[in-house]
Parts: C-alpha cells; sequence; structure tokens
C-alpha cells in the first residue's frame, strides 16, 4: 500500500503507464484510465478523510461477455466467455474496526458489521446481501477477513448484460484477497464465493460462469461438469488480426420484474433433468433426452423440453467455438455462433418475456442486426437475456455503420467496441 499523494503523483508521472496499457489492452486509453484512477483516489480521500493518513491500495475486477453456452453452466454444461475491458475499481484501506465501509459511485454508504454476517432474508435482492455473502464464505473458507473502507467506482454499467454483480463479487474477494490474505486467494476460489453470495445471500440461482469469467479472465472455455473442480482452458486468439471486432449494444430494456423469468430457466432445465431421474441435464444422454421428449412435455410442459434441447446442443457448440477459435478459424466459430443465437430465440427462448410480449427491445435489436449486417457479421441475445444487451462480431470495416444503425435504435453510446481482457480480479497499485 501507498499514501494517497505519492500514489497520485505515480500515476502522472507515467510510473503506471505500461501496467495500465497492458490491462486495459491500449495505450489509446491511457489518458482516461489515469485520471479515472486520479478521481477515484480523490474521491475516496473526500469520503474517507482518514484515509490521507493510511497507506491505499486499488483493485480492479472486470465485466464479462459470455461468447458461448448460454443457460449451459447452472446444467455442470461447457461454456465460452471472456473478460472484457470495462471494469469496477476500488480505492480501499483496512481498518481498525469491526466494520466494512463501502461507497459505490451513484449509492448510498453501506456500512456491514463483521460481527453479523449471517443471512438475513429480509436484505434478499440488495447489495448488502452481496457483500455479507462475500464476507461470510471468505471467512467460512478459512481465510481473514477484516474491517476495511472503499470507494468504489464502475464502468460496468448494472443492468448492462456484462455481469456488474459478478464484477462486484470479484472486486469484493480481490479485495480481501490483497488487503488480508497476502493476495493468497485464488481467482477460482473468488468466484465461487461469488456464485454462493448471489445464491444463496442475495437469492439468485445463477450458474457459476459470470463469476469465473470476471474472476479468471482472459478467452476461457470452462467445463462446469465437476462444478468444485472446473476445467479451465485459456484460448488465445487474436480478434482484430481476424478483422473482426466485438460489439455489444445495450437495448434499454427494463431488468425490472425479470428474476422469475430468469430463475424459471435453471428451474425448467432441472425439471427435465428430473425425469430421468438426474439433477441436471450434462448428466442426461443425448439418446436419452431425444427417447424422452414425450416424458418431459407431460411432466414439465413444452417449453422444459424445448429449453433441454437447447442444452443439448448448445453444450456441444461452446466446446465446438473454442476448438474453431483455438484453430483459427473464424468462419467455423461465426456459423456456432449464430447457431447459438438461433436456439436462445426458438428453444431456450429468453429474447424476451411472455409477461410483456409488446415490448422485445432485444428481438428489435437482432432483426436491425441481421438486416444491417448481412455478411458482414451476426449478432446474438448476451448472457441472460429477457432484457439488457445483444454481442455481435463485426467485420471491422462495418462497425460505424453497424454502431450508427444500433445508437440510433437505443439512443447515443448504446453500441460499444469491447477488447477482451487478459486479467481478472487483480491488485493494480
Amino acid at each position: 500500500m501507498k499514501q494517497a499523494d505519492i500514489l497520485i503523483k505515480e500515476i502522472r508521472s507515467g510510473i503506471y503507464d505500461e501496467k495500465l496499457a497492458d490491462l486495459y489492452g491500449s495505450t489509446e486509453v491511457l489518458p482516461y484510465q489515469k485520471e479515472r484512477y486520479i478521481s477515484a483516489i480523490t474521491r475516496a480521500l473526500e469520503i474517507f478523510p482518514e484515509l490521507s493518513d493510511l497507506g491505499i491500495s486499488v483493485f480492479s475486477a472486470p465485466g464479462r461477455t459470455e461468447i458461448g453456452g448460454n443457460h449451459t453452466d447452472h446444467q455442470h454444461g461447457n461454456v465460452l466467455c471472456a473478460a472484457v475491458d470495462v471494469d469496477a475499481i476500488a480505492v480501499a484501506s483496512p481498518s481498525d474496526a469491526d466494520t466494512v465501509r463501502i461507497l459505490s459511485e451513484g449509492y448510498p454508504m453501506m456500512s456491514i458489521s463483521l460481527d453479523n454476517l449471517e443471512k438475513d432474508p429480509s436484505e434478499a435482492g440488495t447489495t448488502e446481501a452481496l457483500i455479507k455473502g462475500m464476507l461470510f464464505s471468505v471467512r467460512d473458507a478459512g481465510y481473514n477477513i477484516g474491517g476495511f473502507s472503499a470507494y468504489i467506482t464502475s464502468d460496468v454499467l448494472s443492468g448492462s448484460g456484462l455481469s456488474s454483480s459478478a464484477a462486484f463479487e470479484t472486486l469484493l474477494g480481490t479485495i480481501l484477497s490483497g488487503l488480508f490474505n497476502d493476495d493468497a486467494i485464488d481467482a477460482v476460489s473468488i468466484a465461487k464465493y461469488g456464485q454462493f453470495a448471489e445464491n444463496d445471500f442475495f437469492g439468485k440461482p445463477c450458474g457459476l460462469m459470470d463469476q469465473m469469467a470476471c474472476s479468471v479472465g482472459s478467452l476461457t472455455q470452462i467445463d462446469f461438469f465437476d462444478p468444485k473442480h472446473p476445467k479451465i482452458d485459456r484460448i488465445t486468439f487474436d480478434l482484430n488480426a481476424a478483422g473482426y471486432a466485438l460489439v455489444i449494444t445495450d437495448t434499454k430494456g427494463s431488468h425490472a420484474d425479470l428474476t422469475d423469468d430468469y430463475a424459471a430457466v435453471p428451474a425448467e432445465m432441472k425439471a427435465a433433468a428430473a425425469c430421468f431421474g438426474k439433477e441436471v441435464l450434462r448428466d442426461v444422454s443425448e439418446e436419452e433426452l431425444l427417447s424422452g421428449i414425450p416424458k418431459i412435455r407431460e411432466a414439465c410442459g413444452d417449453r422444459a423440453a424445448l429449453r433441454a434441447l437447447h442444452f443439448l446442443r448448445e453444450n456441444r457448440r461452446a466446446v465446438s467455438e473454442a476448438e474453431a477459435l483455438s484453430a483459427g478459424d473464424f468462419t467455423r466459430f461465426l456459423l456456432d455462433f449464430r447457431a447459438s443465437g438461433d436456439s436462445s430465440f426458438k428453444y431456450l427462448q429468453n429474447v424476451y418475456t411472455n409477461k410483456d410480449v409488446a415490448h422485445q427491445n432485444i428481438s428489435v435489436g437482432l432483426a436491425v442486426s441481421d438486416l444491417i449486417l448481412g455478411s458482414d457479421g451476426c449478432a446474438r441475445v448476451h448472457g441472460g437475456g429477457f432484457a439488457g444487451t445483444i454481442q455481435a462480431f463485426v467485420k471491422k470495416e462495418a462497425v460505424p455503420r453497424y454502431q450508427k444503425a444500433m445508437d440510433d435504435l437505443y439512443g447515443e453510446g448504446a453500441s460499444t467496441v469491447m477488447r477482451i481482457r487478459k486479467y481478472g480480479g487483480t491488485r493494480v497499485m
């Protein structure tokens, strides 16, 4: 840790330029990121004046993009995912008090006593629940925790489909690892603690993909067959050299009242698996599933059957996409990517909520994307679905045209070109 004034001087002098350029994938972003870090430190001192006399550390955790394996992780399936170059950063310092104080930009101060980390059902769905869940799970795993003060600012917008909650959880785990455990908590463990916090304390039945992508970083193919010991394969692929860009568009749909829609996906898939005496669909063979469709329809309904069929093919597609990228075959990858999007729309049915068919922001964005891109790329629903973002791989020369169409549809700045980030949660300085 360093004194805040010293750290600000070092940032301005360029000492961290190489590190920041490596973290965010470009020297072009240095002016913005340097001022962002300085502003965050300055703001932290305004909120917590005592930090001026203490050493501080700055931590970062990225958002994530799901490239393949749409709603497969909670069935112990395969996913293809990546950390991206938007992140949450925290200026943090330990304190003598047994209290965690966190102020996230745009939100009120949160204060959590380390003496009361038991789950409170009345806090379900709140940020306080995520903080308590992380503190509880880290302590329960045998690691040290302690009181600290932190100011957080994030470019991972809430509801953007880039997993702001998983980035927040990863950031908290990285802070606890850095301040109290000599950076010894590994990325996979931090991801698991984040999933626990979100499942158990927050009350959202998510899989492990979001937390893994944010915590581990890079472009990775993850096999969750054994969720306690996920198999992680990092993939080296130069998207820029292939002549394409990754474009994420916020379709401005509201996530309000969608928890039931999200929860129904794993619930119906598990209900389908139960028709074969299994807990998750990964344990059901293709032959069993195909011959058992009538059984699923009768016991669980047609949508559960369609979602089970989606998993069957999507689980294989995530592996095929990873193999294609590893082999440098981007044409083959795009075929799988397009098929994944089609399956999510037709079989998984997570592009819009049937509670409000009059509003289909993602559907409209996908339709316009098809018309604008033609053979210059393709787009699909991104992440959990129902609202939020769409993801597209676009030929570089077509990016301006595509972004203009998306911004015309959803408003200025709705469409963003993103880079894949090499690093997950990390102490930056």
